[in-house]
């Protein structure tokens, strides 16, 4: 049976005042969907950032319901900040049957809408069908997989220009204090997964035009963004959104106009959680 799961979606952080969350990252220059209302079963609402092969995620919390409380407990016992990986799929339903034949345990098959304000004034409806890894399978954090039944409408070419030049997601980075042995778990969950070797842990390598999931060991990830507050990421989930940008001058005119700090990174520059909702935000020069 072939390998069902092709790179990485999107990803999202799970936060606990999602207005100012958005709020957050407007400020750090970034187009932001509307709000995105879901169910009332679900109790939470949503903004996107859109790339044009990719998008980071807010969701938050609004109301307790029997759907949501493992959500609260995580937002209680680990913090907001990175918390869930989205993959690629063609087909939830063939996934499911695909990886059971595989060995890798799924739960949770679910399909759900959720409106769309469309550029034109109208209304639209955004519909998915996910999927999600087994926590025995995932080292840390979530991992699902995620069907789009309606691209058309979350892909709204509005939503791809950003003030701050950003162009795609670069990567994920997390710590762990087992990076190689969690690489190599990470990896299997994708049809293209493959590990190499990086100062300090591994790399992951998700799928054709996806980007990269990187481990690291608490002390090179302290090492990697000293001068940031990593105590303030949550604790088991990821840390560090790393974002393509094609300007990095027209980036930092817009983080020095919000007064945002960032930090010099090794392979850009990189903003603090107290400025992204829990998140270390990396933006990468291409």
């Amino acid at each position: 049976m072939t390998h069902p799961v092709k790179g990485i979606d999107h990803c999202f952080s799970l936060v606990a005042d999602l207005d100012a969350a958005a709020g957050q990252f407007a400020a750090l220059g970034f187009t932001l969907s509307p709000r995105g209302m879901h169910s009332e079963a679900k109790g939470s609402a949503n903004y996107t950032i859109m790339f044009p092969d990719d998008y980071y995620e807010l969701l938050g919390l609004l109301r307790p319901t029997p759907l949501n409380t493992a959500r609260y407990k995580t937002l209680e016992d680990q913090g907001e900040g990175l918390h869930a990986i989205a993959c690629r799929i063609d087909d939830a339903r063939a996934a499911e049957v695909a990886l059971g034949e595989l060995g890798i345990a799924t739960q949770n098959l679910s399909d759900f809408e959720r409106p769309v304000d469309l550029p034109d004034g109208s209304k639209g409806v955004a519909a998915f069908s996910t999927l999600s890894f087994a926590p025995e399978e995932v080292p840390l954090g979530t991992m699902f997989m995620c069907q789009h039944r309606s691209r058309d409408t979350v892909w709204l070419p509005d939503l791809l220009d950003h003030p701050n030049t950003a162009r795609g997601l670069a990567g994920i980075v997390a710590r762990s204090d087992t990076p190689e042995a969690d690489a190599k778990a990470f990896a299997r969950l994708w049809a293209d997964g493959a590990v190499q070797p990086t100062e300090g842990g591994a790399i992951v390598s998700t799928g054709s035009n996806s980007a990269p999931l990187t481990l690291l060991s608490p002390d090179a990830f302290n090492q990697r963004y000293t001068g940031l507050d990593t105590n303030a990421l949550p604790r088991g989930a990821f840390g560090v959104l790393q974002v393509n940008v094609g300007d990095e001058d027209t980036l930092l005119s817009v983080l020095d106009r919000a007064n945002v700090p960032t930090t010099r990174t090794s392979r850009g520059v990189a903003v603090g959680p107290a400025h992204a909702a829990g998140t270390i935000v990396e933006f990468i020069p291409v």
